[in-house]
């Protein structure tokens, strides 16, 4: 397989994760921040609003070619998602009535503030009996506190009241 088709399959495979699913015609809308809401005929962004597309440093998709990859000037920092891109795409999903994945992309943005050992740490702390209903509170005050994730704290101050109604907290297996 020679470099151009490599670049062509990566940008490709950039292009799918900074889109949803849709498929209309496209009008102009200014990105999240501006006071307009995307809608599903933003949809794929990668394509209708390529401008919109920045990384967590600041790369466009032009930025990101296997060229670059390859001499270095693209690192797997570059390649994050930046919080603004979620919340276009939860625009999105609330304009096609998918409520539950803008939901979704919304508490993807707020965890982008939040370290990843942190993340790993609150997965693992709410699986089953892992976790008391206090340190689940906990977690939730810190998450709103340090890292002003409303949306996640609720989920988890949610989760430890459904883990007390079904004895799913540390101390009842």
């Amino acid at each position: 397989m020679n470099s151009e088709a490599i670049e062509s399959m990566v940008r490709d495979v950039l292009s799918k994760m900074n889109s949803l699913q849709g498929q209309t015609a496209a009008t102009p809308t200014p990105p999240a921040g501006s006071g307009s809401k995307a809608k599903v005929s933003d949809y794929p962004l990668a394509n209708k609003h390529p401008e919109w597309v920045k990384t967590s440093t600041n790369k466009t998709l032009d930025d990101l070619t296997l060229a670059n990859v390859l001499n270095g000037s693209v690192t797997p920092q570059d390649l994050r998602i930046t919080p603004e891109i979620l919340r276009i795409q939860a625009d999105i999903a609330r304009d096609a009535g998918r409520d539950r994945l803008a939901m979704n992309f919304e508490r993807a943005a707020e965890l982008t503030a939040v370290p990843d050992d942190k993340v790993l740490d609150i997965y693992n702390a709410l699986r089953p009996f892992r976790s008391s209903r206090e340190e689940l509170n906990a977690i939730a005050d810190d998450l709103e506190q340090s890292y002003h994730a409303r949306i996640c704290a609720a989920f988890i101050r949610e989760a430890a009241t459904l883990y007390v109604q079904r004895k799913k907290l540390k101390g009842d297996d």
